[in-house]
């Protein structure tokens, strides 16, 4: 496969560029747990800030320092490399004595703080993340954006996967293809959990696509699998009444697309023609995904922003802050208001789960 698609936007064209990630320091994700560790156990959950690391580096440096092998490092998600980022790890420590993280000197990370606490982190495991962004070199004047944004918090934007999912130049769903001609060709665990999740969000990402362009992204359509907000709960809307547009408008529930696997969609009538229609533009990739073993699921069309504030430093600079939930793209936030030059958008390092 090329280039990726150009995937429809949701609030009009964008009338304004600038520059995303000038430093590390204008992309700041801090991951939210959503508790605290309980004090005791065989585990040490560990806090720590890196900058311009990789999260899998980080890991295997900790493993190092503590004397214990890398399997026994866990965190709930990949964070991006080129930002500062605070997130958590986990360390099985069993008889191994609690490294003495003061003495720890790393240019890249640091350790600020730790405790014990009796599970594992696992993947997935978190509330969300905080971003801080700043945005240089507009090509608007900051304020001449807020009416925009002010749209993006009461409206949302397209739930969309972030170029990080697919890889530099869209690599990593050429390497799914491949993959399901010849899936012996593949043998590391994790390449393939990536290219499996890289051919799900192709999928779906062309569903959003489509809906966004039909204007039925922030719909409820007969015949639709809804989630409810700040949950993973869905249900079918085999008839849609008023009550639940309402609903759907106060953002209470959200329309769904597919992450595609075997099993049954749950979707009928029109929403069934689209997404079937969808799935057969990408026979290859849905059959490779159904042969692997993935249970088909649901995920929110909609990327509320209730938290959206922003704040201009200078005539060309604006400051945005907002919260995501686990698995949401801090860039797919930022393409509904502007075009962006971004050294390392697509790098297949980087993500923001």
């Amino acid at each position: 496969m090329g280039a990726l698609p150009e995937w429809a936007r949701a609030h009009s064209p964008v009338v304004a560029h600038g520059r995303l990630r000038a430093s590390p320091e204008d992309f700041q994700v801090e991951e939210v747990l959503g508790f605290e560790a309980d004090g005791a156990g065989e585990h040490l959950l560990v806090k720590v800030e890196k900058r311009s690391a990789n999260t899998l580096w980080v890991a295997r440096e900790l493993a190092r320092y503590a004397g214990i092998p890398p399997r026994d490092v866990s965190f709930a998600g990949i964070k991006d490399r080129h930002a500062v980022a605070i997130q958590h790890f986990s360390l099985w420590l069993g008889k191994h004595p609690e490294p003495d993280w003061q003495a720890l000197a790393n240019p890249e990370f640091r350790v600020l703080s730790a405790a014990r606490h009796g599970r594992k982190l696992r993947t997935g495991a978190l509330q969300g993340n905080r971003f801080e962004l700043v945005l240089r070199e507009l090509s608007a004047p900051p304020d001449e954006l807020e009416p925009r944004l002010r749209i993006i918090r009461e409206q949302g934007v397209p739930n969309y996967f972030g170029p990080q999912r697919f890889g530099r130049d869209g690599a990593n769903i050429g390497a799914a293809e491949k993959m399901f001609m010849d899936p012996r060709s593949v043998r590391d665990r994790k390449l393939r959990g990536l290219l499996l999740s890289a051919a799900r969000s192709l999928i779906f990402n062309a569903v959003l696509s489509r809906r966004v362009a039909e204007a039925t992204w922030n719909t409820i359509l007969p015949g639709e699998v809804c989630m409810l907000d700040g949950s993973h709960s869905i249900f079918q809307a085999a008839c849609v009444d008023e009550a639940l547009r309402a609903r759907c408008a106060s953002g209470d529930l959200h329309p769904t697309g597919p992450l595609w696997g075997r099993g049954e969609s749950r979707v009928s009538g029109q929403v069934q023609v689209l997404e079937t229609g969808i799935a057969t533009e990408y026979a290859g990739l849905a059959h490779g995904l159904g042969a692997a073993g993935l249970e088909a699921a649901r995920r929110s069309l909609r990327l509320p922003l209730h938290d959206l504030s922003w704040q201009s430093l200078d005539g060309d600079t604006l400051k945005l802050g907002f919260s995501l939930p686990a698995g949401a793209y801090a860039t797919s936030v930022v393409r509904e208001l502007i075009d962006t030059h971004d050294a390392n958008q697509g790098d297949g390092n980087a993500d923001e789960n």
